[in-house]
């Protein structure tokens, strides 16, 4: 049974509605989007934040990782999911090398993601000295989200894809990088592949939406990938990333069905041709040139 689209009226999303919903204890649903289509299909189904991570890189551009995706890149898919949504909060993500030099380098990249793009706030992975970096953007006028925990820009250095903060230094070590990133300013921070205990011993000291990914279901609300939760991509699937439904299938049945009846002949069918009255193909034919003798029968 198919849902309708939530109330296309609804108001757009503000950092004030994100805390409100964070005092009321509504769960706020972020989601990640990367062209048009998908801003409207999230739009419709009436999301709060909309994410355009720097997961395209290996989502839809084809990288390994998301190490080598440029800012350049970032900004044309934030265009286009702009283009698409209405009411969702739309937060842009930094790319690697966009924003580690400076705060100078930073809040011009921040900038650019408001004036190019038409962010409403922008993320950056990482404590320390990402928390100066947050704190210099924030007072240069823009919003910030954080990221702590399992930072894929700095998988290596993390040991690899995996879950942080599995030890006791581990995660004293991510609930510093949270409080750092909360007192510099940022207005929620994304908890990715922590332990779900050490999110409950950490959300206490938040005071601050706090956006869960394979963190548990304390925080104040949940972000997946989507081409992860749809099975858009088939390759590696994190342990956090539920399967919602399985469009890849359904791509691909699509298209070996077109390719079928292309071989078949049987499309186009009748119906899906133009038609021309008789009379004016009848007067096109008779004003059609002689045949080359090489065509001739």
């Amino acid at each position: 049974m198919s849902t309708p689209p939530k109330d296309p009226n609804r108001k757009r999303i503000t950092l004030t509605k994100l805390h409100e919903m964070r005092a009321l204890g509504e769960p706020i649903v972020m989601i990640t989007a990367y062209d048009h289509p998908s801003a409207l299909v999230v739009e419709e189904a009436g999301v709060d934040v909309v994410l355009v991570g720097d997961s395209a890189a290996n989502t839809v551009l084809g990288y390994a990782d998301t190490v080598p995706v440029t800012v350049e890149e970032l900004l044309m898919l934030t265009r286009a999911v702009r283009r698409g949504l209405r009411a969702p909060l739309l937060v842009g993500d930094l790319p690697f090398g966009s924003y580690e030099a400076s705060d100078a380098q930073a809040i011009e990249t921040a900038h650019r993601f408001v004036k190019e793009a038409g962010c409403d706030a922008i993320k950056l992975e990482g404590g320390g000295t990402s928390a100066e970096r947050a704190r210099a953007i924030v007072r240069a006028g823009v919003p910030v989200m954080g990221h702590v925990g399992l930072t894929p820009q700095t998988a290596t250095m993390l040991g690899g894809y995996r879950a942080q903060g599995r030890t006791a230094a581990r995660a004293r070590a991510v609930l510093d990088d949270a409080l750092a990133l909360q007192e510099a300013g940022c207005f929620s921070i994304v908890f990715e592949a922590i332990p779900a205990a050490v999110t409950d011993a950490i959300m206490p000291y938040m005071e601050i939406p706090i956006i869960g990914i394979g963190a548990g279901a304390s925080t104040d609300g949940q972000v997946l990938v989507l081409h992860d939760l749809l099975t858009i991509n088939d390759g590696f699937q994190p342990k956090f990333a539920k399967r919602f439904a399985a469009v890849k299938d359904e791509m691909r049945r699509g298209v070996d069905a077109y390719a079928e009846e292309v071989r078949s002949r049987t499309f186009p069918a009748p119906e899906h041709t133009y038609n021309i009255a008789p009379e004016e193909l009848e007067r096109f034919r008779s004003e059609l040139p002689s045949m080359p003798r090489s065509h001739v029968g």
